[in-house]
């Protein structure tokens, strides 16, 4: 009988990082009828901690709202959290902690921007779910054009 450890992940902890909101045109933005274009960018970050089981991934999301060309508000947050994971293969921990632990940070993210956007007097904001699985999926194929092409 062979004597094989399962692999272990566990959640460790959750909290916000960073986070910051901007309203560079106020008050005048407030005073014009709301029609706004939102943005988002989102990045994920991985850094591995020193005891070589524990890992923080961080999602940074950036939403710019713009009214009538001008940024109405800008909000930037880092949702990070501290997880373990043992005994995962490399295939199998790159994708654990590139889509699923950034989707566990989702709604805390999301949450926080909602917050932060009401305390600046706008209207509620609710972000749309993402799928990490296609967005992590997306970055791994990138990266691999960019290994072949800086191969070739």
């Amino acid at each position: 009988m062979t004597d094989t450890a399962q692999p272990q992940f566990a959640l460790q902890r959750i909290y916000l990082k960073d986070a910051s909101f901007e309203v560079p045109n106020a008050p005048r933005v407030f005073l014009q009828a709301w029609n706004p274009e939102i943005s988002i960018d989102l990045a994920t970050g991985m850094a591995q901690l020193e005891d070589g089981n524990h890992y923080e991934v961080t999602l940074s999301l950036t939403v710019t709202a713009k009214n009538d060309n001008q940024v109405a508000f800008l909000v930037e947050v880092q949702q990070a959290g501290i997880f373990q994971a043992i005994g995962f293969p490399d295939e199998e921990l790159a994708p654990l902690l590139g889509a699923y632990c950034p989707n566990l940070l989702f709604p805390y993210a999301r949450e926080a921007i909602s917050d932060l956007v009401g305390k600046g007097s706008f209207p509620q904001l609710l972000l749309q779910p993402i799928n990490f699985d296609a967005v992590f999926a997306e970055n791994q194929r990138r990266l691999a054009e960019t290994e072949t092409a800086t191969t070739a």
